[in-house]
């Protein structure tokens, strides 16, 4: 565990032979994975995932646009209470709103702040900063202030997801299987695992296996959006 940073720098140094990681590698990780280990690494696509906007079940707010969600997590955002979105949430001592994300060497944490802010901006400081999507899940369903976001795939009965729109005119989507193969759902990203170009036979009918029609099935079971049939290749 640890997120995408810790698991490549593992899959560097050989603690481990494959890296599940949420975002492509960055340049300097590649060059350093070709420094430290004479080949390059090999990004290998299983799967897709939807980021979903998670609040506690009791909170009515019907939607959410990319442009609130910079309002309430971006370094120059102004709300900080649920009052802001027009809602009043029941349980919410001063309906203060409290943001959950990851760690910042997640690479869940880096898709959904380059997607909401944009390049080159931040989060604001004071946001409660977790190390694992299920915990992030699990603080937002005992927090009835709170909003965050991980995988579709962690969903309770404590929580909900918010229908989410890109735009302020553009209709909400709500994350699921369709839309996300369909790109309907834009907070959606492919899922990696990353290995050595020097794989033993172990690890290359692993991958193999994951991205086989056996494989794929669990991956679409545990709320993931499995590889269309056409991209299973070996």
């Amino acid at each position: 565990g640890g997120g995408t940073g810790v698991g490549i720098a593992w899959m560097q140094n050989g603690t481990v032979d494959i890296a599940n990681a949420s975002r492509e590698m960055k340049k300097r990780e590649k060059d350093s994975t070709r420094k430290r280990t004479g080949h390059d690494a090999i990004e290998h696509v299983v799967g897709y995932d939807a980021l979903a906007i998670y609040v506690h079940n009791r909170n009515p707010l019907p939607k959410i646009t990319r442009s609130q969600l910079a309002c309430i997590y971006g370094k120059s955002g102004t709300c900080s209470r649920w009052t802001d979105l027009g809602i009043e949430v029941p349980g919410c001592s001063g309906q203060e709103i409290v943001r959950v994300s990851r760690q910042n060497n997640s690479g869940t944490y880096a898709y959904f702040r380059e997607w909401t802010l944009g390049k080159g901006e931040e989060f604001k400081l004071g946001s409660r900063d977790l190390s694992g999507s299920k915990d992030v899940v699990d603080l937002v369903a005992h927090t009835p202030c709170a909003i965050g976001y991980s995988g579709m795939g962690f969903k309770t009965d404590d929580v909900r997801w918010v229908c989410l729109a890109k735009e302020d005119d553009q209709p909400c989507v709500e994350p699921s299987l369709a839309a996300t193969l369909s790109g309907k759902y834009k907070l959606s990203r492919p899922l990696y695992m990353i290995t050595r170009a020097d794989p033993n036979p172990d690890v290359v009918a692993y991958i193999n296996w994951v991205r086989s029609d056996a494989g794929q099935a669990i991956v679409e079971r545990t709320g993931y959006a499995p590889l269309p049939p056409d991209q299973r290749s070996k």
